[in-house]
């Protein structure tokens, strides 16, 4: 098995270039450790998404979101922005007070809370909008690096990706990533990869990611081997198997890649992510944030539907741990728990603000489309 080269995002040689996608209400501080602990300290995990307007503002949802871990390095936030004055107040602020090594920018949003306003997936196809925000980041970085995330397009009729990918990297982003499905999509469908191969000719001087549909580490060769591209942006297929970064690992480096767990080995990761994120937020919220990957951890796995229940229902650690010991430790890992998880849906038409296909080379901020507060 080859080995897959190394990525550089700015000064930082990401090894194996491997990123975990920020996931609202998914990525904080509890379940980054988790998967770094899997994977290599040196590949990237990226924070949940921070609103520019929110740091700007100071909102103290943010500001608490932004913790990262004492040994993580690069520290990797997301920020999302559709307005060149926020996203540059926000840049200054976070290289002032030294809260990230790396900015990451949200293109790909399909939520229609925000498409309705012209932001996320909607925003590239504002081509010089798009413009001015990455260039407002990048000036004002510093020495941080800037990258930016985003869609094949809005829908089929309005491709934006390769534009958005020659924009970025002629403003100075030192990567791209695509997430091979338009905004229409949603989750849906499979993602497109021979997008990801012709971004992938259209962008030549900085390396470019590909993000949908990995959800084992041979889809992750076989997305390199298909593109080409230069690394892979892991989001759904994380949720619930945070090794899977342990056998990203192993594929990207030429090693065997790991059998999958028995469900022993699983409670005690379960046991962990819960440990993690009583110390983040406390015991009983910790362990209520839990209660959302249960699902997730457990799939596929012969667990009777009152336990299950259970399971999402705990409350504290000393009832997880006993219905942990419930479990039938020498279960081995099932083949259903393979394949796609986590939100999925189903395509629908994207909403856009009035009149905002007329004129793609205006650059007039959309109104009231600043988020604040943070998290998608």
């Amino acid at each position: 098995m080859s080995q897959v080269q190394p990525l550089m995002i700015g000064p930082y040689k990401v090894d194996p270039g491997v990123v975990l996608a920020p996931m609202a209400g998914i990525t904080n501080v509890a379940f980054r450790t988790l998967c770094r602990e899997f994977g290599s300290p040196t590949s990237l995990y990226v924070c949940e998404m921070i609103t520019a307007r929110a740091i700007v503002e100071r909102d103290p949802k943010t500001m608490e979101m932004i913790t990262f871990g004492a040994d993580e390095h690069p520290r990797s936030m997301q920020l999302y922005s559709v307005d060149p004055a926020n996203m540059r107040e926000a840049v200054k602020i976070i290289v002032a007070e030294n809260l990230a090594d790396h900015i990451d920018m949200n293109f790909g949003c399909p939520v229609p809370k925000v498409t309705r306003k012209g932001g996320g997936a909607a925003l590239p196809y504002k081509r010089r909008l798009f413009g001015e925000i990455v260039a407002a980041a990048v000036r004002n970085a510093g020495d941080l690096p800037v990258t930016v995330k985003f869609r094949v397009g809005i829908d089929d009729e309005h491709v934006t990706y390769l534009d958005a990918g020659r924009i970025a990297e002629a403003e100075g982003a030192v990567a791209v990533a695509l997430h091979a499905r338009t905004a229409a999509q949603r989750y849906s469908g499979q993602a497109d990869w021979s997008r990801i191969a012709r971004l992938k000719e259209a962008v030549t001087t900085i390396p470019v990611l590909g993000n949908g549909d990995i959800f084992s580490a041979t889809d992750a060769l076989k997305m390199v081997e298909q593109t080409g591209c230069d690394g892979v942006v892991v989001g759904r297929g994380c949720l619930g198997r945070p090794w899977l970064f342990a056998e990203l690992h192993a594929a990207f480096t030429g090693a065997p890649i790991p059998d999958g767990p028995n469900l022993g080995t699983v409670g005690r990761i379960l046991f962990r992510h819960a440990t993690l994120l009583a110390d983040h937020l406390g015991a009983e919220k910790g362990l209520r944030d839990l209660r959302k990957h249960m699902a997730w951890y457990l799939r596929g796995f012969p667990i009777g539907g009152d336990l299950r229940t259970r399971f999402a229902m705990v409350s504290g650690l000393d009832e997880l741990a006993d219905l942990i010991g419930q479990l039938d430790p020498t279960a081995p890992y099932p083949e259903e728990a393979e394949g796609p998880r986590g939100r999925q849906g189903s395509p629908g038409k994207v909403v856009l603000p009035e009149g905002w296909l007329d004129d793609p080379d205006d650059a007039a901020v959309p109104a009231g489309a600043e988020l604040m507060h943070s998290g998608g």
